[in-house]
């Protein structure tokens, strides 16, 4: 029987996230194998810190978790946040100047460890930032401080459209992403990534690219997907992911991670 590979990265919503917003039973089953095995396990994710209190108790508190796009990482045993690359104010402030100036319907958002600022306005209310858990501010405090993510909201923009604007304007400045499917940008510090926060992470432990089974299923996780070396697009995945990952599986809700782990963790 060939060996296990040493490290799982998966991303959550989409991927091992049902629709409904639950982890199934036979997912967290099929997680707990990889840590049993003694692989490691690490959940890769565009949520930031503070949305992973419930994924923690859904998947028993195994792993480590990548958090907002790369840029932090965080014990699910402990539900501590170890480590943040931040977007500096200066940086902030021209990224959201040069976005205002492509598209004036845009609004913004900040993203921190433990906590989230937005703009106060009705585009950000129809997203329900306040259920999201953040506090409106003026233009001068979104960017005073820095951040583990920049926002930008559109009502109506296809996503894939306007992240290409973006990472016109933006290039060197921060790196765009996005994984909604709605008009929603991601930003993170430069050269931050799941792929290199996820590098990082295995040099630590003298794991290679080949060691590493990837799993995703947006724009988000292209970088990741493409630096593992096995990957697996899900089903429900964007077709980019699709296109890039080097195998597919099912779709979320019906277990397709789970699929996958169970022939290798058997």
């Amino acid at each position: 029987m060939p060996e296990p590979p040493r490290l799982i990265a998966t991303d959550l919503d989409g991927t091992i996230v049902r629709s409904d917003g639950t982890v199934s039973a036979r997912t967290v089953d099929a997680l707990a194998r990889v840590e049993a095995a003694g692989s490691t396990l690490v959940m890769v994710t565009g949520r930031p810190p503070r949305w992973m209190r419930d994924i923690a108790a859904a998947v028993a508190h195994h792993g480590v978790a990548i958090c907002a796009n790369g840029a932090v990482r965080y014990d699910l045993h402990t539900e501590t946040v170890l480590s943040a690359d931040l977007i500096e104010p200066e940086v902030l402030a021209e990224a959201v100047g040069r976005l205002r100036a492509i598209d004036p319907d845009l609004r913004f958002a900040v993203e921190y460890p433990g906590s989230f600022v937005y703009e106060d306005s009705h585009i950000l209310h129809r997203w329900n930032a306040k259920v999201l858990g953040g506090r409106a501010v003026d233009d001068a405090t979104l960017v005073s401080r820095g951040g583990v993510k920049l926002l930008a909201f559109h009502p109506d923009a296809d996503p894939d459209v306007l992240a290409e604007k973006a990472e016109q304007v933006l290039e060197g400045i921060v790196t765009v992403t996005h994984s909604s499917g709605r008009g929603l940008l991601e930003m993170s510090a430069p050269g931050v990534t799941k792929a290199s926060a996820l590098a990082a992470f295995c040099t630590e432990r003298g794991i290679g690219a080949a060691d590493v089974v990837s799993f995703g299923d947006m724009p988000n996780d292209l970088p990741m997907l493409t630096w593992a070396g096995t990957s697996y697009g899900v089903a429900n995945a964007h077709p980019l992911v699709r296109a890039a990952a080097t195998h597919t599986t099912g779709s979320n809700d019906d277990d397709g991670v789970a699929q996958v782990l169970e022939r290798l963790f058997p």
